[in-house]
């Protein structure tokens, strides 16, 4: 949507089908700005599987995992709605300092893996990637970095 790309933002979700030898899968793409949380409820409640994108830079993150911060938000709502499996992406890992800092992504981990204990997942059942989205950075092939 141009509305989309002019605020750099998801707005409405979107639907993306493909199938694998044992699967049938659509990956539903929600959003997470605060003013469309309806549209995130709405496809958050057809998933299976959510994926939670945590930002990884200074300020971000610690934003997104305060007490009302989107990060809590979005994945208490993901298990409240029944999503069961979680994996947690740690996007703008270039952003960091150092860039790629792995202290960084660990402190990130720990923060976040104690909150979606408290609210019902197993952490060592979640998956943690670091991901630079801005890069293509671990996103379809493993990162060097």
């Amino acid at each position: 949507l141009k509305a989309e790309r002019e605020r750099g933002i998801t707005i409405d979700i979107a639907l993306w089908k493909f199938e694998t030898a044992r699967y049938y899968v659509t990956i539903i793409d929600a959003p997470g700005h605060r003013d469309f949380i309806k549209n995130m409820i709405t496809g958050t409640s057809q998933a299976d599987c959510a994926v939670l994108i945590v930002a990884a830079g200074t300020g971000e993150f610690e934003a997104g995992i305060s007490k009302n911060g989107q990060t809590r938000e979005h994945a208490l709502l993901a298990f409240t709605l029944g999503v069961k499996q979680l994996i947690v992406g740690v996007n703008k890992m270039d952003s960091t300092e150092p860039p790629f800092s792995e202290s960084r992504f660990e402190e990130i981990k720990k923060e976040v893996s104690s909150y979606i204990k408290k609210i019902g997942y197993n952490p060592s059942n979640v998956p943690f990637v670091p991901i630079s989205g801005w890069h293509g950075d671990n996103m379809l092939e493993p990162s060097a970095k």
